[in-house]
């Protein structure tokens, strides 16, 4: 297993994102938790969640108390894992999602998650969304003051562009440590926050990362049919022997910078594979094919 630095922190290359351990559609308890040893076994030591991460008409937190309860069950060695949750969005009964960016909003909600994953500090703690209701330096204040009163311990801020990654490094200087922006084949408009964080020596953690790829049941004809570039990914697949997932998270580790992606996972078997892709090194003619 590779690893990047987050601040003072060696993390796994390869995050496990736990949004469908939680949502609509969720596996039950049993493969919940079990998806989650399988991912701490193969070596990832960062587990990314939110408090909004719960079914519709649920409570906030159902995600964050999962993985507690996982890290709770877990057999092997839990110290190196890093746990990052998200503050500043909220569930609609109907399945939406909202903004709060409120600086008081933050603040409770940061109190609560720290209680809900049983720690006395955050390791990493990310403001989720922009409010376009809320100036966006009042928001990054509170997470501040998250952070001076030790209830975080490393902040991120997720689903920006450049002018607020830069304002968020202003106000948090170097204990903003990542940003977590959607990048994946199919999407590919990050790239200008993808280098901005390559300069500023911050974390990249993509969302949604096989976004493109996620459709298993394509055979290489018809990826190649549908998108040159997702063809592109099965034949490098055949190649190594290998799952077009786990070749879209070696393209992603390749990426300029600190890239960590943070696939989902509902089964023990996906979140190996995810894991494996740290393993898997691609030639740089092959880089040039997927589109480097």
């Amino acid at each position: 297993m590779r690893h990047h630095e987050l601040g003072d922190l060696a993390v796994s290359a390869i995050g496990l994102g736990a949004m469908p351990l939680s949502i609509e559609g969720r596996p039950d308890e049993a493969r919940a938790l079990a998806t989650v040893h399988a991912a701490l076994d193969a070596g990832v030591t960062l587990l990314d969640t939110a408090d909004s991460y719960h079914p519709p008409g649920g409570e906030p937190g159902e995600g964050e108390l999962l993985v507690a309860r996982a890290l709770a069950a877990y057999g092997g060695d839990r110290d190196a894992v890093l746990v990052a949750t998200k503050g500043g969005r909220g569930r609609t009964g109907d399945g939406g999602w909202t903004v709060d960016g409120r600086p008081e909003h933050l603040r409770r909600a940061a109190e609560a998650s720290a209680r809900r994953l049983g720690t006395a500090a955050i390791g990493l703690y990310q403001l989720h969304k922009p409010d376009p209701a809320v100036p966006y330096a009042e928001s990054l204040g509170a997470i501040r003051e998250l952070l001076d009163a030790g209830t975080v311990r490393f902040a991120g801020v997720s689903n920006v562009d450049t002018e607020q990654i830069l304002l968020a490094r202003e106000i948090l200087g170097e204990r903003l440590v990542s940003v977590q922006n959607r990048y994946s084949p199919a999407v590919r408009d990050g790239e200008a926050e993808l280098r901005l964080c390559a300069e500023l020596g911050l974390a990249f953690l993509p969302w949604s990362p096989l976004g493109g790829i996620s459709r298993s049941s394509l055979d290489g004809a018809s990826a190649q049919q549908a998108d040159p570039r997702f063809g592109a990914f099965h034949r490098v697949a055949r190649a190594h022997g290998v799952s077009p997932q786990r070749v879209a998270l070696a393209w992603l580790i390749a990426r300029p910078g600190k890239v960590l992606p943070i696939p989902g996972a509902s089964r023990p078997e996906t979140a190996r594979d995810s894991a494996l892709a740290t393993e898997l090194v691609l030639a740089g003619a092959e880089l040039t094919e997927l589109g480097d």
